[in-house]
């Protein structure tokens, strides 16, 4: 899904400069946006002995930060896996989720279906459900308890320069300005991220013409661990399994057109459900009370480079994906679990972070990923928005062999739980 990751970076633009820093940089890296990716790359580095700040725009809180909102994620087993390694699950598990034990993905109105098990990959879960602020509160109790992350926030860099030796940045906080130096400037500010902006890496974006309409909602029948992605004619109408006290709760995430989600926006909660009823149909019994709204435009974005001398993109202001199968956040993650341990390894090399060769290991390492999950979403999305018959026919036969055929069910599986290519240490269980 879409994050916040928000920072505003305003003031004179980017400029390269020959000389060097009239001191040593006191801080080894410096994340700018302290959303779910920001506050992630802090928590994973933590121990690493990097002297680390993060400057973000809004509060030190779950509650300000507007990352950590109702929304739902369907966080992959091996974004579980990342969490578990970095010391950070057990935080997000007492705070509430939820395990995917299955998913059934069906084209609406047609003969095609696939049925996903855990047990089919020999998984204890597909992937976990977790509210956006559970995941917030988790990271931020986290960090706030680590002596080796500093925080500048509410706060705003207004300049950003670069030399040979490090990268200074002008932070307006209140009334008072700040210059703050480091070997590594590390942009997690989202999807319209000011660093890449101002350092003129160039991107590419997609208008897929749609948005995200994301609510809970309690239905009368429990999911007992089934998620459900449904492809329709206006676009892909996703029901995640919910913890909810003594109700039966679910997440929707329903994409569709910009001027439908206005239209489902303005609905009363009695018609938001009955459509949402007519849409999805009876198989968790009746849909019976509707959470907030929110809604979020969908793009698809890629960038031409992943790092700069000094600079990384990471998050959201590196890519941005459709969140059909639920792959955003989790792609935001394995840059995070990457870019921690070049970071690490460089350290104990002596070597310095901001590096361009350093920071090059990096981006050759998630560039194949990222544009395999691109790929991979966006090719979903349009094979399912197509309409004519000898395509919808094939679509529907490859659903079924999906289903039918266990090496291609174990490949799926590989990629949509975030197992599948060349995987960082902390996905696969290793500690930095």
């Amino acid at each position: 899904m879409p994050t916040k990751d928000s920072l505003m970076l305003a003031g004179s633009s980017w400029r390269w400069s020959t000389m060097p820093m009239s001191q040593e940089a006191p801080y080894d890296l410096v994340i700018v946006g302290g959303g779910m990716v920001g506050a992630s790359l802090a928590c994973a580095l933590r121990d690493s002995g990097l002297k680390i700040l993060v400057v973000e725009a809004v509060p030190l809180t779950a509650a300000a930060q507007p990352s950590f909102d109702d929304r739902t994620i369907a966080l992959a087993y091996g974004g579980k896996r990342i969490f578990e390694t970095m010391g950070v699950w057990g935080a997000i598990d007492q705070l509430g989720v939820t395990p995917i034990e299955h998913i059934h993905v069906s084209d609406r109105g047609r003969f095609g279906f696939t049925r996903l098990h855990a047990q089919d990959a020999g998984l204890p879960a597909l992937g976990y459900v977790v509210e956006s602020r559970v995941l917030g509160a988790a990271l931020l109790s986290v960090v706030q308890r680590s002596p080796a992350i500093e925080w500048l926030c509410p706060a705003t860099v207004t300049d950003l320069r670069i030399d040979n030796d490090g990268a200074t940045l002008t932070v307006q906080q209140g009334g008072s300005t700040r210059t703050i130096t480091t070997r590594l400037v590390a942009a997690a500010d989202g999807a319209d991220s000011a660093v890449r902006d101002k350092l003129g890496i160039a991107f590419e974006r997609t208008e897929y013409d749609q948005t995200a309409v994301v609510t809970n909602a309690a239905v009368s029948q429990p999911s007992v661990g089934t998620a459900f992605e449904r492809f329709t004619e206006s676009g892909p109408l996703a029901i995640l399994p919910m913890r909810g006290g003594n109700e039966n709760r679910v997440g929707v995430v329903w994409s569709t057109s910009r001027a439908q989600a206005e239209t489902l926006l303005a609905w009363s909660d009695e018609e938001f459900l009955a459509h949402l009823q007519e849409r999805f149909g009876e198989r968790l019994g009746q849909f019976t009370r509707l959470g907030k709204r929110a809604s979020y435009p969908l793009r698809l974005t890629t960038i031409r480079e992943h790092v700069r001398p000094r600079a990384v993109m990471i998050g959201n202001a590196a890519h941005t994906v459709h969140p059909v199968a639920g792959q955003g956040f989790n792609l935001g993650l394995r840059d995070v679990a990457t870019l921690a341990e070049v970071l690490v390894d460089a350290r104990r090399e002596g070597r310095d972070p901001g590096d361009l060769a350093v920071l090059q290991r990096y981006a050759d390492w998630r560039v194949k990923d990222n544009r395999m999950i691109s790929s991979f979403t966006n090719s979903l999305l349009r094979v399912f928005a197509n309409d004519i018959p000898p395509l919808a026919l094939l679509r529907n036969l490859g659903l079924i062999a999906v289903d039918l055929l266990p090496p291609v069910k174990r490949g799926f599986i590989r990629v949509t739980s975030g197992l599948a290519g060349r995987l960082p240490r902390l996905a696969r269980g290793l500690p930095l």
